[in-house]
């Protein structure tokens, strides 16, 4: 019963955390890149192509917070909200083809081949300062998940699981990969000079790999979901029939369908059986009302459309 809205999205913290991230990623890609070729580190190259994976994956989200954020046109009459998961699953693709197959294998060829290992201090300061700049990364993808999760009234696990933000959740996975394959790669360093042999750094460089294909499948998998069409988790969507009950005229919601187009926008269709005595107008007016008792309850919802229906067993005039 409404028209869609028009207006861009507005933006959200989810930009800002997207570009610490990206910044973070391509200033630790080039140390990491200098410290594995100065000391044969495979563990430290594999961590340099995860950073290189990451930098890119952050590109992308960039390019799909930016393009879904186009209004509604002629073409496109419920917007441009779903194509942030079409570029957030090819950033997902990235992860796996830039970070995780060089990381394996670089790791099975050093196991296969060995390595010459040179001076391995350059690479543990360039490890802890990119462990520091990946932590800063990681809290600011975790603030902005709490701040969202509290905003909802729901803890933030949850939140995080169900997100349709999949921008931030890719974020917050990426960071926290990075920050066990630094520990991963200080392990195998370690290892290696400990030993004299590369097998640890081998080994290193292949679980960082193993790390990289399940954070790949993990957001893939979520964007997939929203690309084919997620509804509502039920708790809300019995929240939003709860809502639509109470405004006057309404006797019953007979099908409800939500639709997740976008961390900002909901779409809600109804079949509504409305009173019987009710007159054109006052249901005209108690759509309206419905409309704004959820907008109003529910910020995210963006479009409502109601379709007056006669309840069960109800006959033909």
């Amino acid at each position: 019963m409404s028209e869609p809205d028009s207006k861009p999205a507005a933006p959200t913290e989810s930009t800002f955390t997207v570009i610490v991230a990206a910044t973070a990623n391509l200033g630790i890609a080039v140390a990491k890149a200098i410290a594995g070729i100065i000391s044969g580190s495979s563990a430290m190259l594999s961590e340099a192509a995860h950073s290189v994976a990451d930098t890119v994956t952050e590109l992308l989200l960039l390019t799909a917070l930016k393009r879904s954020e186009r209004p509604a046109d002629e073409d496109h009459p419920l917007g441009y909200g779903p194509e942030r998961y079409v570029w957030a699953l090819l950033a997902s693709v990235a992860t796996f083809v830039g970070g995780a197959v060089f990381a394996i294998y670089d790791g099975i060829h050093t196991l296969t081949h060995g390595e010459e290992l040179g001076d391995p201090l350059i690479s543990y300061i360039v490890l802890a300062i990119a462990f520091l700049l990946e932590g800063f990364s990681l809290r600011t993808g975790v603030r902005q998940v709490r701040a969202e999760a509290a905003l909802l009234d729901t803890s933030a696990s949850h939140y995080f699981r169900a997100t349709p933000d999949t921008a931030v959740k890719a974020v917050v996975m990426e960071d926290t990969a990075a920050l066990i394959g630094l520990l991963l790669a200080a392990g195998g360093l370690l290892g290696a000079q400990l030993s004299g042999s590369g097998v640890f750094d081998g080994v290193a460089s292949i679980l960082i790999g193993l790390l990289l294909v399940y954070v790949a499948w993990e957001l893939g998998r979520s964007n997939a979901q929203f690309l084919i069409g997620r509804a509502l988790p039920r708790r809300m969507r019995d929240a939003v029939v709860d809502e639509i009950l109470t405004v006057p005229h309404i006797v019953a919601v007979l099908e409800l369908t939500t639709l997740i187009q976008g961390p900002k926008e909901i779409l809600i269709a109804a079949k509504v059986d409305f009173r019987d005595a009710s007159s054109a107008r006052q249901v005209e007016w108690a759509c309206e009302e419905a409309e704004e008792q959820l907008r109003e309850r529910f910020p995210a919802i963006r479009r409502v459309y109601l379709d007056p229906t006669p309840g069960l067993g109800d006959e033909a005039p």
